[in-house]
């Protein structure tokens, strides 16, 4: 797409704490974003609560992320309107981010 990028996520709701978890391969051989959000999986709030985290990260405003697809799924599709080269940018510092403090856990 033009103007931005397609992201597919897993999104967690309900968890302890929020943030982008990493990256998963999908049994049919995606690869998806994990996503936590402490909101519950109703009347959208879940869905809120990703597309503000997800907003925060990739450093747009909450109005350019969206859902296009899996609105009531675990698994979405989240649209980032804006500088496609910017926003892979700051995705793959977030997941690199988030790697590290998986790493750093598990040595504990």
């Amino acid at each position: 797409m033009a103007g931005g990028v397609r992201v597919q996520v897993r999104v967690q709701p309900k968890a302890r704490s929020a943030g982008i978890k990493g990256i998963a391969d999908e049994t049919d051989g995606t690869v998806v974003l994990k996503v936590a959000v402490t909101a519950p999986p109703e009347d959208g709030k879940a869905n809120d609560a990703v597309v503000k985290l997800l907003a925060r990260e990739c450093r747009v405003a909450a109005r350019d992320v969206s859902v296009v697809a899996g609105a009531t799924a675990r698994r979405k599709v989240i649209e980032i309107a804006g500088d496609p080269a910017r926003l892979m940018d700051d995705l793959r510092r977030v997941v690199s981010a988030a790697a590290a403090k998986a790493i750093e856990a598990k040595s504990d």
